[in-house]
């Protein structure tokens, strides 16, 4: 058997395999995610409502069992898994990041948290986010604040904070996220892990109401491109439930393979013409990035979309005050659990309460008409590019930025503006680690690719891995 703190720092594909082929234990293996967990999550706090370690002993070692008398139940067979606490997880405590919902314990799974479990996957726990996964910095009334792999004073992005430091500090193989605004991306690029944001419909989100255009998606987080692959490989797939899914067999992620990068034809928006501000750094790592594309042969070309880029975030803003504050009204209508909302969510159902039914149309053939010029670009490029977040990942105890290099921010998520094109184009994007500032502190820069291009994207991640290694480089707590 390997040791512990190699369990810990294998692929979650080697990790999975080595279940299967009977090489380590699923029970093995739980006890060292365990381990780290306990050694690391208290500088961090990125695990949270943590089930019984002795219960989950219990259930790897049933998952033993099961895999020599049946086989493996599917691809995650043994692997722990923290679930992000947006989701609904059954017996699990499912919170939002909120006290509104701090007893709540769910008698369902999420769509995608069903398919988790199917695939073989044992549920330890949640993985924290802001409250109502509002804003891109991991903090709440609930569990507190979660803090960055690589520098713990430092936030750790948000809303998928929790997992992708998790991910970081090698307390559990693989990471589910979701994305509105950023929330796979932002986190991802802090802590030096990849996120990928789907096409709408890739991976199938069971809501109350599914007809309407959603923003937000369900996708992987995870170290490694192989692995991500993995688990968009569970996530992804067509269910009834949800209209607009994909129907594609989702097993084309499985197997990643490496394209040639040469002749890859990349367009760089970068600062979209100076619209959007960016701490110091922050353009200069990701064009560092970028020549290493260059320097394997792709054709990187500084783009200008033709397209007022105020238009794109104010049609994102009514769209998501649409859509968030009416999941958020019903709270917000009691007074007494409004006063326990967190001022940006009274924000969002009160400017979203000025909107008409005619906003939101004009908002949604704003975004339509972007979508166009995206897909335009596509005739001269193969992905554009942008970076992955504005600023390096700032104090613990601030909430968000009110200035970036000089500009002030008039909302509190306005610093996350450079997130919004991809988001508003309905493509998937990609979040690839380009490396650190002077203080150590990671930054990424985001690929756009046509709609439903998942697997393109995955193709040149997987290059740019084998060519920079980012997935060897690990957060200052657990070198040496």
């Amino acid at each position: 058997m390997p040791p512990s703190s190699d369990l810990v720092t294998m692929r979650a594909t080697d990790l999975a395999r080595a279940i299967r082929d009977r090489a380590v234990s699923a029970r093995e293996v739980m006890q060292a995610h365990l381990d780290q967990i306990a050694r690391h999550n208290p500088a961090v706090n990125a695990v949270v409502s943590l089930r019984d370690p002795d219960a989950l002993l219990a259930e790897a070692e049933a998952a033993d069992r099961d895999l020599a008398a049946n086989g493996p139940r599917g691809p995650l067979h043994g692997l722990p898994h923290a679930v992000k606490d947006l989701s609904a997880t059954a017996g699990i405590r499912s919170t939002q990041g909120s006290p509104l919902f701090r007893d709540t314990v769910p008698a369902t799974d999420a769509l995608h948290v069903a398919r988790l479990r199917a695939a073989g996957a044992i549920l330890i726990g949640k993985t924290n986010v802001p409250e109502f996964g509002l804003g891109s910095h991991s903090y709440n009334p609930v569990f507190g604040t979660t803090r960055n792999a690589y520098d713990p004073a430092k936030a750790g992005g948000g809303s998928s904070g929790g997992a992708a430091v998790a991910l970081a500090m090698r307390m559990v193989p693989l990471a589910d996220g979701s994305d509105h605004g950023g929330s796979l991306r932002n986190p991802a690029a802090w802590n030096n892990v990849l996120g990928l944001r789907p096409a709408a419909g890739r991976v199938p989100g069971h809501t109350d109401e599914v007809f309407l255009p959603q923003l937000g998606v369900n996708g992987p987080m995870a170290r490694c491109t192989a692995d991500l692959g993995l688990l968009l490989s569970v996530q992804a797939g067509y269910d009834p439930r949800t209209p607009n899914a994909i129907r594609q067999d989702p097993a084309m992620f499985a197997s990643v393979l490496p394209r040639e990068l040469k002749g890859l034809r990349i367009g760089w928006i970068g600062d979209f013409g100076g619209h959007l501000p960016f701490e110091p750094g922050v353009l200069d790592l990701c064009e560092a990035g970028l020549s290493v594309f260059s320097a394997q042969g792709a054709a990187v070309e500084p783009v200008l979309p033709a397209f007022d880029p105020e238009a794109i975030w104010r049609a994102w803003r009514v769209m998501r005050q649409w859509t968030t504050g009416a999941t958020l009204a019903a709270h917000w209508r009691d007074p007494e659990k409004r006063a326990l909302m967190k001022p940006e969510a009274v924000w969002e159902v009160e400017q979203g309460q000025t909107l008409s039914a005619f906003d939101v149309h004009a908002a949604s053939v704003t975004r339509t008409a972007w979508y166009h010029c995206v897909r335009g670009l596509f005739e001269r490029f193969d992905v554009l590019a942008l970076p992955t977040a504005q600023v390096f990942p700032f104090d613990a105890g601030e909430t968000w930025p009110r200035s970036i290099d000089g500009r002030p921010m008039d909302t509190y998520h306005r610093w996350m503006e450079v997130v919004v094109p991809g988001t508003l184009s309905g493509c998937p994007v990609i979040s690839l680690p380009v490396g650190f500032n002077p203080a150590g502190l990671p930054m990424g820069i985001q690929l756009i690719a046509p709609n439903h291009a998942e697997a393109e994207l995955l193709a040149i991640a997987a290059a740019y891995e084998a060519v920079t290694g980012f997935d060897r480089v690990v957060p200052p707590a657990l070198r040496g």
